[in-house]
């Protein structure tokens, strides 16, 4: 096997094996509070700026996903596919650091005392993910924050404030991405490739999923799950669709 291959695989591996050895108490707890919120009709509140947008998408909604998580992405700081012209990732780096934008973001909602706030931020120091989480403390909810924890403490501040996510957040889960991101290091190449920000956060985001989901379901509110018809069939699928859309529609409709 190519040396590339192995040095990917060994570091994502190690990434793995440390949030399983370092983070489950705090991730059982974070799915305790995600399951109390929606069983008592709340909202589990979920924003990403710039590729953190991937995490809030496999949250929901995607094959073994569920009502209760309210999405929320802003396309200005998150549609990265033309990368320069209209739309391009110039403006979606400098609008993802403009100080009072979020706070225009959650004006658009109606917020309840039982919702909760999880935001992504591998950096945790853009100006909007960290006003975010300012927000969402302001309005009573509590704040978990999914992030590489090292890189949010080394990473210089950028909010007029001096605070990063880690200083807002009442709560935190360690993806244990090391710093920079990118693992992999080639001959002749000065700069690393090969991001894993992205595996560490769906590997933590659906280990909460799974667990709120048998919480939800011990309760006596199992959650509809979005099913492909290899488990239950074209039309008990197609029916689980209509149903799952229907209750999300149903739970966030008071938000908007």
């Amino acid at each position: 096997m190519n040396q590339v291959y192995s040095d990917y695989i060994v570091a994502t591996n190690k990434i793995i094996s440390d949030i399983t050895t370092t983070q489950m108490k705090t991730i059982e707890e974070v799915s305790q509070i995600f399951a109390n919120c929606i069983a008592s009709e709340g909202l589990v509140h979920v924003y990403g700026s710039g590729h953190s947008r991937m995490a809030v998408e496999e949250v929901f909604p995607r094959y073994g996903s569920f009502p209760g998580f309210h999405t929320i992405v802003e396309l200005s700081m998150t549609f990265h596919n033309q990368v320069v012209g209209a739309n391009g990732q110039r403006q979606a780096m400098f609008i993802e650091n403009v100080e009072g934008l979020a706070e225009q973001i959650l004006n658009n909602f109606i917020f309840k005392p039982q919702d909760v706030f999880l935001l992504f931020s591998t950096s945790g120091v853009g100006n909007v993910v960290v006003e975010m989480a300012m927000g969402a403390k302001k309005r009573g909810m509590k704040v978990i924050a999914i992030t590489a924890v090292e890189n949010c403490k080394l990473t210089p501040h950028k909010h007029s404030t001096g605070k990063k996510l880690i200083d807002v957040a009442d709560i935190l889960i360690d993806t244990c991405v090391p710093m920079g991101d990118a693992v992999v290091h080639i001959e002749n190449l000065i700069t690393p490739v090969g991001p894993t920000s992205t595996i560490a956060n769906t590997m933590i985001v659906n280990l909460i999923k799974v667990r709120v989901a048998e919480l939800l379901t011990q309760a006596g509110q199992p959650p509809y799950v979005l099913t492909s018809p290899v488990f239950v069939g074209k039309e008990a699928s197609r029916q689980l669709f209509e149903d799952t859309y229907n209750d999300y529609r149903r739970r966030v409709n008071r938000s908007l």
